[in-house]
């Protein structure tokens, strides 16, 4: 489950592509406490070995979608300030803080020259995805981070 419209969707269905990993997607545009909830409610482990959200960090409170995920069994990837910092660790040891996505997608089109929200190209990170997990590891928490390294190791374990 994700929050984000074509960024997310389509970094992960390319990467259950390229290297084989078995991911169900959907998107669905709310909170992330939200979106916890509708995982949950549409998602459930007798089906799927676990479930998760992407999620941004963006104006929401992110703690009350943190316990709601852990009551409910889902596990939680939050990107800070967005996902994109995660796309940008494909390319760069990124550790400066981001004001917001708008900044975050001006940092990726410095290694993504024209890069796009609504048209991305998962074949343009799949070189750099374990450093990418790498340096997602190293960051501390706060601004920049992102858990989504925590869903692609599972996913990569096929």
């Amino acid at each position: 489950m994700t929050g984000g419209r074509c960024t997310e969707p389509a970094y992960f269905n390319g990467l259950a592509r390229a290297r084989g990993a078995r991911v169900k997607v959907r998107q669905k545009t709310d909170s992330p406490e939200n979106l916890v909830r509708y995982a949950k409610c549409i998602f459930t482990k007798d089906e799927y070995d676990s479930v998760w959200c992407v999620v941004d960090v963006d104006d929401f409170d992110i703690e009350a979608a943190r316990v709601e995920a852990e009551r409910l069994g889902v596990e939680l990837a939050v990107s800070n300030p967005c996902f994109e910092i995660w796309l940008i660790l494909h390319f760069t040891d990124h550790r400066a803080h981001v004001d917001n996505g708008k900044a975050c997608c001006k940092l990726l089109t410095k290694h993504v020259p024209g890069y796009d929200k609504t048209k991305v190209d998962y074949a343009t990170f799949d070189d750099g995805v374990e450093a990418a997990i790498k340096r997602a590891k190293e960051l501390g928490p706060g601004n920049p981070s992102t858990d989504v390294w925590r869903l692609v190791e599972v996913l990569l374990q096929r």
